[in-house]
């Protein structure tokens, strides 16, 4: 049997064992193929992932907080996960850890326009908005980055590209993606982004990357205002089904994935 996890904070990786597993199952791989979530503090990380080859894993997909350190103990990276600085696919294959990024491209493809020319504001500093910043400034896109400790977004910005964002405008942005952790719990989101909800306009187009059981606060308030939404679980099939793409060398079925994403939250 060929393993394949997903290992990070339990409320970001629910929905991977159902989707990937789904996916195995349509491709006819799921009696040679298998997907599992394994929960990890920082300091099992490194211990655990060196393990998993032994152990009859191919690979693993890796979600906060892991994804700088996933990328600090592979041995090769691919080109995107090097210059993002963090990791969320990792190969197991002639004893070596292959760190790749999927992020990146997952949340292009899950937009409903390209970026290019858009101003767009990207509110956090960590794994996930690295690869968001990447993608975006890579596309084409006016980039500005708000994060609670400044400096943060600075040292973000110095290395992959925008600007921190200054004068917090809404009617300056096209594009608006939430990559922090702000209501993985389900807390109030706007108790703590930068912003009020009636700030947010049909001409926006709302990115939310964490999702939950029902829409999170940011996009129900983005539906209401009229504008675009796209939410954490169509960024998560998308990312998804590239990383079982590298491990499998097989197309990846988008539609079997998301409806066993969002089905799976039902059962929880």
């Amino acid at each position: 049997m060929k393993r394949l996890a997903v290992i990070g904070h339990p409320v970001a990786h629910s929905r991977s064992p159902a989707m990937q597993n789904a996916a195995l199952a349509e491709l006819g791989l799921a009696d040679e193929w298998s997907y599992e979530a394994i929960d990890l503090a920082p300091d099992e990380l490194e211990p655990r992932v060196r393990a998993m080859a032994g152990e009859g894993f191919v690979g693993a997909n890796v979600t906060v907080p892991h994804k700088g350190a996933a990328l600090a103990l592979a041995d090769t990276l691919s080109e995107t996960a090097r210059e993002i600085g963090a990791a969320n696919t990792l190969s197991f294959a002639a004893g070596e850890i292959h760190a790749d990024n999927t992020d990146a491209q997952g949340l292009l493809d899950a937009l409903p326009e390209s970026p290019d020319g858009q101003r767009a504001l990207v509110l956090g500093a960590g794994g996930a908005a690295r690869a968001v910043v990447w993608a975006l400034v890579r596309e084409g896109a006016e980039v500005e980055v708000w994060n609670r400790t400044a400096s943060r977004a600075e040292s973000l910005c110095a290395e992959l590209g925008g600007r921190p964002a200054e004068v917090l405008d809404l009617r300056n942005f096209q594009l608006l993606v939430n990559a922090t952790s702000v209501g993985l719990h389900g807390e109030d989101q706007f108790a703590e982004l930068p912003f009020e909800p009636s700030h947010l306009e049909a001409r926006h187009t709302v990115v939310d990357l964490v999702y939950g059981d029902s829409p999170s606060q940011l996009l129900t308030i983005a539906a209401h205002a009229g504008a675009t939404y796209v939410d954490g679980i169509d960024v998560l099939v998308r990312q998804g089904a590239l990383s079982l793409e590298i491990w499998t060398g097989q197309s990846a079925p988008l539609a079997v994935m998301r409806t066993a994403a969002r089905d799976s939250g039902l059962s929880r």
